[in-house]
């Protein structure tokens, strides 16, 4: 969930599409300003990439991330 500047989220979403790992985005009305998937291969990829990618876009005020596992089969 990343919270942007005053009326930059379409900015914002634009930015993040252009990161291979963000999967999809939506604009929503609340505390935060958009909803990103991000999907990587390992818990470190997913750090990398959203210190080094997404944390430094312009106009992200605070990001919160809520991390779901997806357990594959024996």
């Amino acid at each position: 969930m990343i919270n942007t500047a005053l009326d930059t989220e379409f900015e914002v979403r634009r930015a993040l599409k252009e990161i291979p790992e963000v999967k999809e985005t939506y604009t929503i009305h609340g505390i935060y300003d958009i909803i990103a998937r991000v999907e990587t291969e390992t818990m470190q990829k997913l750090k990398d990439t959203i210190n080094s990618s997404i944390r430094e876009l312009d106009n992200i005020r605070s990001v919160i991330t809520l991390i779901c596992m997806d357990e594959k089969e024996s």
